[in-house]
């Protein structure tokens, strides 16, 4: 059975949206926006431009098992939005969107993520996914907020 998930944040960052959308399409800021307790790696080279159909491996770790994952950029909108959709790695469904909006000289930042999980997706969600989900992305704001605004 497939239980389709969904997790949204949103935040005004106080930037221009070109600014905001340049650090967000690149690469390596991921892995400064991404909690230390992942051991996030980007496997492929960087710098590598951001664009439609561009594929980027990763290898990261959870409750101490380590596992590759690989997305491909199937939507891309500068500096508006993209979409990067999980090809290998633990969700049966992982999809991203990056949404930004100008507001003066603020930028309004929506993330929003659709995912399903392979095995006993109820339990696995309300024990674990959820809560990490909801982690890993209040540790983004906490840093997207120290490097934008320089407070934590």
């Amino acid at each position: 059975m497939s239980i389709e998930y969904n997790f949204e944040i949103e935040m005004i960052i106080p930037d221009k949206l070109n600014n905001v959308f340049a650090f967000f399409s690149t690469a390596d800021n991921l892995q400064i926006i991404t909690p230390p307790w992942l051991h996030f790696i980007i496997l492929t080279p960087t710098p590598l431009e951001i664009q439609k159909g561009r594929i980027i491996d990763y290898k990261l770790s959870l409750y101490g098992f380590p596992f590759k994952w690989q997305t491909e950029i199937t939507v891309w909108n500068p500096p508006h939005q993209f979409i990067d959709e999980q090809i290998k790695g633990p969700y049966r469904k992982w999809k991203h969107l990056h949404y930004f909006e100008s507001r003066g000289n603020q930028t309004y930042m929506r993330d929003h993520v659709t995912y399903e999980i392979p095995v006993f997706p109820k339990i696995l969600n309300k024990l674990f996914v959820s809560k990490n989900v909801e982690q890993i992305f209040n540790y983004r704001r906490k840093k997207i907020n120290e490097i934008f605004n320089g407070s934590s």
